[in-house]
């Protein structure tokens, strides 16, 4: 069970920076990410830290926000995740 919850939570804290990363390649900050994607500005903070794990209707906003597909939202978790 310990296993389990810590990986369900090591990949919140890829997903987060992954998130992060390109919110502030865009040069945004969480305010202004968060208005672009329709959310709260706290989420958002809370997504970046891995401390809330998004629905899948959220991750849609995030990768409409950055204009990117889903799948290279993923892929970018799994190379920020590779470098670690």
């Amino acid at each position: 069970m310990y296993f389990a919850n810590y990986m369900e939570k090591k990949i919140l804290y890829y997903f987060g920076n992954a998130i992060r990363h390109l919110r502030t390649e865009m040069g945004l900050s969480q305010e202004q990410f968060a208005e672009k994607c329709g959310l709260h500005r706290t989420y958002i903070g809370q997504i970046e830290r891995g401390e809330r794990n998004p629905s899948l209707i959220n991750i849609e906003k995030f990768s409409l926000a950055c204009d990117i597909e889903l799948s290279k939202l993923f892929e970018i978790c799994e190379q920020l995740k590779q470098l670690k």
